[in-house]
């Protein structure tokens, strides 16, 4: 029988292992652009409680159980191997690698690993030089981008946040936007330091000049004069939402455009994981879709892959938005005016119909609707589907759990166990779907799925991973 003590004494072992591990993965990231995760959880930046519950994900079955010190030895060999830029899964790596052989043999882990890293290159950095990115808008999606390109900031690392693009100039604007990037109610404070510089109209974050360029549309830019050059311009305004309106961005300096809202008309609807290889050098604008078309494509593919859709409605539950009113007030579209943070409003989603853009041969078998809920963040789809196939929940739950741990939506879909979660716990989930198994109900080819997203840390991951692949930045993926 295991003893109190041997509980307390093993969880000291596995933090001595996780703090050993901290300035493994800083340096190489910083040195060698690896990104190293853990059954998809990023441990840069993390904490060595970070790093223990990032280990303890899938201890809910017995199969794919790791400790810390199994993935330190596989971490120690990885160093040893001096790859060039990708990410690293350390989980599944070490899972493969525990099927094999002994993970005690140092000689047998260092020539898996050494396999394992064969196809990477041994360049630091994908690119030749950096890549100039904008945000044009500095909103709830902008800010969060900001923090996600800042925090991937390295000599690795090509992408550069140059600037943001803000309508005002009023007195104190710079300060409250600075303010407003270093504390988020939502997301919590910045991790790192934030000064201003008046007299160049800059925000300095974590060493990074980051210019605030005043201007009320984009034709009163010519981003040359700021030092930009073959900008990657991010609209996160979601006011210019077309080819026309939003090739006003392909200003001086600028090359291409990122859309972070739904678009119309021609405009390609990426949605990374699933379409992404849609995206040509020759596009110069691209739309990143919406936070909820990003959390249900990916499950939605899934499901499709092995058991085929032949219809569904999804219904989203969603947490209100800056669109809606804090008391009863005019607005232009039905409901929406009434107080977000004390009703339930009923409103409609594009988001259903917006699937067909990423994934055909789902054209015509979805409707939705929405529900906006007095929540600042984290929302919820309810996909009910009629099957092709029949199956059942245990069946259905296993296939997702599957591809959510080592399939190759992994980066799109999350997986939870929990019987207890609620929306507060899905902050900052970088992936933009969690399928919640435990609320799966299945009754022979009819099925009801629930699916938690954060509609702005999560949805903003998905941004960042499409904006890396127009800037050229292909990071393969271990294992």
């Amino acid at each position: 029988m295991t003893s109190a003590n041997d509980h307390f004494n093993q969880y000291i072992n596995e933090q001595d292992a996780a703090e050993r591990m901290l300035p493994m993965v800083g340096t190489l990231y910083r040195q060698r652009g690896v990104i190293i995760t853990v059954f998809g959880r990023k441990l840069i930046s993390s904490s060595t409680i970070d790093i223990i519950k990032a280990h303890r994900l899938a201890r809910q079955t017995v199969q794919d159980v790791v400790s810390v010190n199994e993935t330190m030895s596989v971490l120690k060999a990885i160093v040893a191997a001096a790859p060039g830029s990708c990410r690293i899964d350390l989980g599944s790596l070490t899972l493969k690698a525990r099927a094999i052989g002994s993970l005690n043999d140092e000689d047998f882990v260092q020539e898996f690993v050494s396999k394992a890293l064969s196809d990477i290159p041994n360049t630091v950095s994908v690119l030749d030089e950096p890549r100039d990115i904008v945000l044009y808008g500095f909103g709830r999606i902008g800010r969060v981008m900001a923090r996600l390109l800042i925090e991937r900031t390295t000599s690795a690392n090509p992408l550069r946040l140059k600037a943001i693009v803000v309508r005002g100039g009023r007195d104190g604007d710079l300060r409250k936007r600075a303010s407003l990037l270093r504390r988020d109610s939502i997301h919590g404070p910045f991790n790192g330091d934030i000064t201003v510089d008046e007299e160049n109209s800059a925000i300095i974050a974590n060493g990074n000049f980051i210019k605030v360029i005043y201007a009320n549309q984009p034709e009163d830019i010519d981003y040359r004069d700021y030092g930009i050059n073959n900008a990657l311009i991010v609209d996160n305004t979601g006011i210019f939402k077309d080819e026309k309106a939003l090739s006003r961005h392909l200003q001086p300096g600028a090359s291409r455009v990122l859309l972070t809202a739904p678009a119309g008309g021609s405009i390609k609807n990426i949605v990374y994981g699933v379409n992404h290889g849609d995206v040509n050098d020759s596009d110069q604008i691209v739309c990143a879709a919406s936070c909820t078309t990003n959390a249900i494509t990916p499950v939605l593919k899934a499901i499709n892959d092995k058991f085929g859709i032949q219809n569904g409605h999804v219904e989203t539950v969603h947490s209100y938005t800056n669109d809606q009113n804090l008391i009863d007030n005019y607005h232009s579209a039905e409901r929406r005016g009434r107080s977000a943070p004390l009703n339930m409003v009923l409103t409609s989603t594009g988001a259903a119909k917006a699937v067909s853009k990423a994934l055909p041969e789902l054209e015509g078998k979805l409707t939705g609707n929405a529900i906006r809920v007095p929540t600042p963040n984290v929302s919820m789809a309810v996909c009910n589907l009629n099957l092709a196939e029949s199956t059942d929940r245990e069946t259905l739950n296993a296939y997702m759990r599957e591809t959510a741990f080592h399939g190759e939506l992994k980066q799109q879909i999350d997986y939870s166990f929990s019987t207890e979660v609620v929306s507060t716990d899905f902050v900052g989930t970088p992936e933009p779907a969690i399928f919640d198994s435990v609320a799966t109900i299945v009754d022979g080819n009819r099925c009801v799925l629930y699916v938690w997203y954060d509609n702005e840390y999560g949805y903003s991951t998905q941004v960042l991973r499409v904006l890396q692949l127009m800037a050229g930045l292909h990071i393969k993926n271990v294992p």
